[in-house]
């Protein structure tokens, strides 16, 4: 039991010692520890909130969602253009691209907006909080608080220690995209009246599978060419972008094909 402990305790000194210096004293950067209080406490709410919802009237949360979604729409949109920015002012490869390490203002530049990635992850947890005090319980599978709580263990790492370098190309292709997804929840908000105008969600949930697709060949080429980017995080990018693919996938087949061929029938 000493001998565990003792091995735990030099691999978080190492993981310490090796960790970019940048970042150590920004908000939540500097110990996994918040991180891991916020993943706690979601999975406690996910878990005790709908016992503590079952006898109450769900909340009218129509205008904070509203407006929730609008500045998650401004937060993606800049992060986009900032991802995309960056990497053409840094001459970025979309090949293979090491983290610069360096603190110079394009370098700071992309740490940053990484950071910013990160953190959106954290307040993206209220999606989940504001499901279940509307009693809409049926939104809470496990595809959804899987990638939730993940993210935030992801990028945590991911500013961490690699902030930047081709880690960027996830993030900017992630951000595009919830511009789009938090565009039709805000318009969702707004009222049943709205639904006649979303007829486009099956294609949200099919270019978020091909967000997914293009991360995993990116990952993959990467694993097989010789490129100063740590081969863990390319790994661990590949497995996570594996398992996300598998559970869209099973999600969308579920939602869509089902009721296509229950509809020709």
């Amino acid at each position: 039991m000493a001998l565990t402990v003792r091995r735990m305790t030099e691999f978080y000194d190492w993981m310490t010692e090796v960790a970019d210096d940048r970042v150590e004293d920004w908000l939540l950067m500097k110990t996994p520890w918040p991180s891991v209080g916020f993943i706690i406490a979601y999975l406690l709410f996910v878990w005790l909130g709908p016992k503590f919802m079952k006898n109450k009237q769900p909340f009218d949360l129509k205008s904070t969602i509203l407006v929730y979604n609008a500045m998650l729409v401004v937060l993606s949109i800049y992060m986009f253009k900032e991802f995309l920015i960056t990497s053409i002012l840094g001459n970025y490869s979309y090949k293979c691209q090491p983290v610069d390490y360096s603190t110079s203002p394009l370098a700071m530049r992309m740490t940053s907006v990484c950071w910013w990635f990160f953190f959106s992850k954290v307040i993206e947890l209220l999606d989940t909080v504001f499901f279940i005090l509307r009693k809409k319980n049926n939104q809470v599978t496990f595809l959804h608080v899987y990638h939730h709580s993940s993210m935030i263990v992801n990028w945590w790492l991911g500013v961490k220690y690699v902030a930047g370098g081709q880690a960027f190309f996830l993030a900017m292709l992630n951000s595009f995209v919830h511009s789009i997804m938090y565009s039709y929840y805000a318009l969702a908000a707004i009222g049943p009246h709205m639904q006649k105008y979303l007829w486009w969600k099956r294609y949200m949930t099919q270019l978020q599978l091909v967000q997914f697709f293009a991360i995993c060949f990116h990952t993959g080429y990467n694993m097989t060419i010789d490129c100063n980017f740590p081969m863990g995080f390319n790994i661990a990018v590949f497995l996570y972008v594996l398992s996300m693919v598998a559970l869209f996938s099973n999600f969308y087949i579920r939602s869509y094909k089902k009721k296509d061929v229950k509809n020709k029938e």
